[in-house]
């Protein structure tokens, strides 16, 4: 009985200390930031800064006379300071081993869902969480896959007990993967990649007209007789409250899809991928379409494209005039890398270091509608924010050292961190 019992201590111990840590408290007092470079998110710089904030909120940021009273004091001399870091299109939450069916719920079976919520699935326990917030990332945007309308996404912060914890903006836009002229085949044995007519997409075409014209007409009804929760999901598009997320690629499906999301009178349109936006600049500029660009650490689609087109790609699209943010896309547990995309954007096309960070921060809170409580430091926004010890956009200076989310401080502890430990003293054994 002895051996049981110290056999179920010993793996209660063991489970206690794999899980992640538990969810921060509510703020108790104001906390001021003192002697950092604070990086404001919107283009400028505080030198030997001061943030102060309270209750979740900043009430105040300036240079090193902003006053201080009553704030518990924290130096971050030498340090910087930043806002957190928005990763949009992502699947963090919803997925954990892509390999494993019963951690993965990212989409659900059928073409046309825009019912579907990824809010109710975002897993606030993932040990991916903990990684991606030890990069500066503190919010996510939850997105659906799959089909042709794959449904509404929430942003989310990296931080809470459950999914009603951790939202910051509930069901923000309704996912739309375009039907494109070309379907791409990815040969796993050479891995080579091969493009060919989408046969499907005349059906896909007129189903999805169907749809969104149903639903134009339902939009207009201020009291439906009966509700239709497919509709209802998508009357939001209409009157301008939610952003209609179009996942497309090439310039022609490009065009196509705006054109038509703009015949149906929906304000608010996002370009999401957008391989070939470097071929439309003129026209998202003129219709002011931004977009979110998936993961530029990559080779070109087209043998013929310079090697260096995905890192100018920001670049360009900004040269251009086009609102533009970054994403990891499906590289879900490769999140925490979302820093390094700017950094790279910096060295390519992109030279001012701070237009690249608001790649990351004000650009997507601006292309997300959050932009009112997060993307910058400024008195009266939450403070979700964080600590580095260098500059976060360089992998070699990104240490964060202290993170705040609506003022909460945060435990830093992750999976990596624990298995760096536990690697490090076994090999520190003699």
């Amino acid at each position: 009985m002895k051996k049981i019992l110290t056999l179920i201590l010993t793996l209660g111990v063991l489970t206690s200390y794999a899980q992640n840590p538990a969810p921060a408290k509510p703020q108790e007092r104001a906390i001021a930031l003192t002697g950092a470079t604070i990086h404001v998110g919107n283009g400028q710089v505080i030198q030997n800064g001061v943030v102060v904030f309270d209750k979740g909120i900043i009430t105040a940021i300036g240079d090193g006379s902003t006053p201080t009273a009553g704030a518990e004091v924290i130096s971050a001399a030498g340090k910087h300071v930043y806002p957190g870091f928005i990763s949009p299109a992502s699947t963090v939450g919803l997925q954990e081993i892509g390999a494993v069916k019963a951690t993965v719920d990212k989409q659900e079976i059928g073409d046309l869902n825009p019912n579907v919520r990824a809010l109710i699935a975002y897993n606030t326990d993932s040990e991916i969480i903990p990684t991606i917030r030890n990069n500066g990332v503190l919010l996510t945007q939850a997105m659906p896959q799959g089909g042709t309308v794959s449904g509404s996404s929430s942003i989310m912060m990296t931080d809470g007990w459950n999914w009603e914890d951790a939202v910051l903006k509930k069901d923000d836009g309704i996912w739309l993967n375009w039907p494109s002229y070309f379907a791409r085949d990815f040969n796993l044995e050479d891995f080579s990649l091969t493009i060919r007519k989408n046969e499907k997409r005349t059906a896909a075409m007129s189903a999805l007209q169907a749809t969104f014209a149903d639903a134009k007409a339902y939009a207009a009804l201020p009291s439906p007789a009966s509700m239709n929760l497919k509709l209802e999901s998508m009357r939001g598009l209409f009157s301008g409250k939610q952003n209609l997320y179009i996942r497309a690629d090439y310039g022609k499906d490009i065009i196509e899809s705006v054109m038509f999301a703009k015949s149906l009178g929906i304000p608010k349109i996002v370009i999401v991928g957008g391989e070939e936006a470097h071929r439309v600049v003129t026209f998202l500029k003129e219709n002011n379409i931004p977009v979110i660009l998936s993961e530029l650490h990559r080779l070109p689609n087209r043998e013929d494209e310079d090697v260096d087109l995905p890192y100018r790609m920001p670049g360009i699209l900004h040269k251009g005039g086009v609102l533009v943010g970054l994403s990891y896309a499906d590289g879900w547990w490769r999140t925490r890398n979302l820093a390094f995309l700017a950094g790279t954007a910096s060295g390519f096309g992109i030279t001012d270091k701070e237009e690249a960070l608001k790649l990351i921060t004000s650009n997507n809170a601006k292309i997300l509608g959050i932009d009112a409580v997060a993307g910058t430091l400024e008195k009266g926004k939450q403070a979700t924010l964080f600590v580095s010890a260098g500059d976060a956009l360089d992998m070699r200076t990104n240490v964060v050292e202290q993170v705040f989310i609506q003022g909460r401080k945060v435990n830093l502890d992750d999976r990596h961190k624990r298995l760096y430990k536990t690697y490090k003293d076994k090999y520190e054994q003699k």
